[in-house]
């Protein structure tokens, strides 16, 4: 199967390639894309989009010459743990289920991921598989039914 490259992805309002930090000006990150295939619990494959922020001084990324469009080698791995990878900010790594909100856990502990940017494609992904399927699929079937029963656009009872 031929690899998906990574790419260099601007700032969708700025238009900038490299974003300076809101906390420090002398550091910033590049945002990198990439799409892969997923199979999910059902055996389903779904491509996704996963995507990593490259981490630098603003000086060494604006150095690299980076451009929005830019194919780069390697690959973005995906690391997942049962340990926190950031113990100042661990919510904001917590694995939660698409759009539902809700955390994955595994043994009633929450599942943390993180990506990281690979220019080598020799690390693997590290996944944690989680087993709260029921409390998932209670949310995916309470969105669906919402969804079902929402008016279109065509349709109106005004007279």
């Amino acid at each position: 199967m031929k690899k998906n490259p990574v790419k260099v992805v601007a700032n969708a309002t700025t238009g900038a390639v490299v974003n300076v930090s809101e906390n420090n000006p002398e550091y910033g990150y590049v945002r990198l894309e990439q799409k892969r295939p997923f199979i999910d619990d059902n055996g389903f494959l779904k491509p996704r989009t996963i995507s990593t922020l490259l981490q630098g001084s603003v000086e060494d990324l604006q150095g690299m010459e980076f451009f929005a469009g830019q194919e780069l080698d390697g690959k973005i791995q995906v690391k997942e743990s049962l340990e926190v990878f950031s113990t100042k900010y661990p919510e904001n790594d917590l694995k939660k289920a698409g759009d539902t909100g809700i955390v994955c856990t595994q043994g009633g502990e929450p599942i943390y991921r993180k990506t990281i940017y690979d220019m080598t494609d020799s690390k693997s992904d590290k996944l944690v598989q989680h087993d709260n399927i029921e409390e998932l699929r209670a949310a995916y079937n309470a969105q669906r039914s919402n969804e079902a029963i929402k008016p279109n656009a065509d349709f109106s009872i005004s007279g």
